[in-house]
């Protein structure tokens, strides 16, 4: 690469080569993040496990606090003896 001599150069000319030089970087990031993209699309076929036929999808569960729900009416309702509270003296 041929060296510039940055001190010999305007401020123009300094902002211009920032510019172009800010420039080509924005394209060679663009141009490897294509090429690391088409790599992991590539390489996604090896991380998925091979498609089963499934005669019928398996049932949502549902979320824990909507088991809750369901135990606690279809449970029959228990009155808990309570343990007698000792009075202060």
């Amino acid at each position: 690469m041929a060296k510039i001599d940055l001190d010999s150069l305007g401020i123009e000319e300094l902002a211009a080569l920032r510019e172009s030089a800010t420039d080509k970087l924005f394209e060679k990031v663009a141009t490897r993040r294509a090429e690391l993209e088409a790599e992991l699309e590539k390489l996604a076929q090896y991380s998925k496990p091979p498609a089963k036929k499934a005669e019928s999808a398996p049932a949502p569960k549902a979320k824990k606090s909507e088991e809750a729900k369901e135990r606690k009416q279809s449970e029959p309702k228990q009155s808990e003896p309570k343990e007698p509270v000792a009075k202060a003296a």
